[in-house]
């Protein structure tokens, strides 16, 4: 069915380097993605968002762009890019792309010029500053280390809250603003249908003075960022009615993410955010092994719920992404496959029943697990590469050091599409650029379609309830059970109906709480029944 509420889609991200290849080279391109639109609109979806697909030296796999107006090679051409939307809009899918404009890749001709000497017209468009006896502040990057990189023919650091080779623009520079405006107007006019923005709230530094803390304080959310955002919104795709746009929000706060989505303040549709996805991090940090706290994923989950739509902003609710490690080895259980396809489809029903826009990570719909890569040699990534010796430094031992990694690395979500069962699992005919998953012939496309038991129904039929369903869209989130050690549940509420949601994500029996009543109209049940006792990654969503 035809969707004319942006809030009632549903978007499937898509990684294009690891989708689908048509060449042999080794990685996906634009012809990759066309060739599977069919299979697309069988799950349903509505949008497709695609990471960067621009000219980038891809040494953070194009979110280092060099050319805002140019297709990356790789991928394929602009005529290549043109024909994947009037595909996909012949099919009534929308496509939503990312697109990064905190930062451009050193070898972007605007950084290349910037570097050359310090009157240079461009020297402005990056911040650019003097050592105090080293970095001008001790400011960390993202990536690991300190975020400032000294440049030696000049005599000046140039700010990188990411990689080396991204530069931050300087958004207090009006032309930069404009140039950025201007390149958004023309992919606008080429036919795209919403952004995504990358790491968005961090386009307005504040003080550029050492941090007490962690380092990350002076550059999220900063002073100016809400400005930028409504003039941005103002000048570009604020007028185009229906244009869906989500923000990327970096270590951000609700008050402030409710800002960022508010209607009435015209700055942006929709925001991610990733406090949800930290529970199984160690006194905060990333690469560290601890298992994760349930009671603290459902407190953030329901507190920025709750929080949104009090506020009367709006989220992007999501599990997985390109960043982040496979939900169904994170989450659930990949131990055995029943119990995968058991709890993937626990996961799912759990995320698409609360209130926000789903986004769903190429090959969640058919429970693809973490890649569990054993050597350091086998990693792509360059955050787990940066990470890996710094964990060495600190003294952790490389075989735990590796163990982190397959929990953590951004790899784990990276590995290529499995479409079927053949080599390579069908993504390539040539080497692929990085491991495919050993689990392939088990866990594939092909066999997920000839299963009506798979997980790819149990996505299939959530989309078609939250396009049916106004409920599932604008009804309040009632939590309920937060303190329960082994169940999620919450009920949904809208003009006198009411959805109950409880999910099972343990792999034991639980007893059915008596302060839930079973009565009423099974919407989605990963089981063949519902009686007094959750079965082990049992869901049920039940309407009344």
């Amino acid at each position: 069915m035809a969707v004319t509420d942006w809030k009632k889609s549903v978007v499937y991200q898509i990684y294009p380097k690891s989708f689908n290849d048509t060449t042999g080279n080794g990685q996906g391109d634009i012809n990759g993605i066309i060739d599977k639109l069919d299979y697309l609109k069988l799950l349903g979806i509505d949008y497709i968002w695609l990471t960067p697909v621009y000219r980038s030296p891809m040494n953070d796999n194009g979110y280092d762009i060099s050319d805002y107006y140019e297709i990356n090679p790789e991928f394929g051409t602009k005529a290549d890019f043109k024909h994947l939307l009037d595909e996909a809009h012949a099919r009534g899918i929308k496509i939503m792309s990312d697109i990064v404009i905190n930062h451009t890749s050193t070898h972007h001709h605007w950084f290349v010029e910037s570097r050359r000497s310090k009157d240079n017209p461009y020297r402005d468009y990056y911040i650019w500053k003097d050592g105090k006896g080293g970095p001008p502040t001790n400011w960390e990057s993202k990536f690991g280390g300190n975020a400032w990189h000294y440049d030696e023919a000049t005599d000046q650091y140039y700010l990188r809250l990411f990689d080396v080779t991204q530069a931050d623009l300087n958004w207090e520079n009006d032309a930069v603003r404009r140039e950025i405006y201007d390149m958004i107007n023309y992919w606008i006019d080429f036919g795209m249908d919403g952004f995504r923005f990358d790491v968005i709230n961090l386009i307005s530094k504040g003080a550029y003075e050492n941090s007490p803390k962690e380092g990350k304080e002076f550059y999220t959310d900063g002073p100016k960022v809400h400005d930028y955002l409504h003039e941005m919104n103002r000048a570009t795709f604020g007028n185009k009615e229906g244009f869906m746009t989500v923000g990327e929000m970096s270590s951000t706060t609700l008050e402030h993410c409710i800002k960022y989505t508010k209607p009435e303040r015209q700055e942006l549709s929709s925001v991610f955010n990733f406090h949800h996805l930290k529970v199984d991090y160690k006194d905060g940090e990333k690469w560290s092994e601890m298992p994760y706290d349930f009671i603290e994923l459902k407190k953030i989950l329901f507190s920025w719920q709750t929080g949104i739509a009090a506020g009367g902003g709006w989220n992007a609710i999501f599990w997985c992404n390109h960043d982040q490690p496979r939900v169904v080895s994170r989450f659930g259980d990949d131990s055995t496959e029943e119990n995968r396809i058991r709890s993937a489809k626990m996961l799912a029903i759990t995320l698409h029943f609360l209130q926000g826009t789903p986004y769903i990570y190429q090959g969640e719909e058919i429970g693809m697990t973490n890649l569990y890569l054993e050597d350091i040699s086998q990693y792509r990534d360059v955050e787990s590469l940066n990470a890996y010796p710094i964990m060495l430094k600190k003294g952790i031992s490389e075989a735990q050091a590796i163990r982190i990694l397959q929990q953590k690395s951004r790899d784990n979500s990276r590995s290529p599409v499995q479409w079927d069962g053949s080599l390579n699992a069908g993504f390539t005919t040539g080497t692929p650029w990085i491991d495919v998953t050993s689990n392939y012939e088990a866990i594939n496309v092909e066999a997920a379609l000839a299963d009506q038991e798979s997980v790819f129904y149990t996505y299939q039929k959530l989309i078609q309830l939250r396009h049916e369903l106004d409920i599932l869209t604008y009804g309040s989130i009632v939590p309920a059970l937060i303190e329960h050690p082994q169940l999620f549940a919450y009920r949904r509420e809208y003009e006198g109906q009411q959805v109950t949601v409880i999910a099972n994500f343990s792999n034991e029996t639980v007893e059915w709480p008596e302060s839930f009543n079973i009565a009423g109209k099974i919407l989605i049940n990963n089981y063949k029944t519902v009686g007094q006792k959750l079965q082990p990654y049992q869901a049920v969503a039940i309407l009344k």
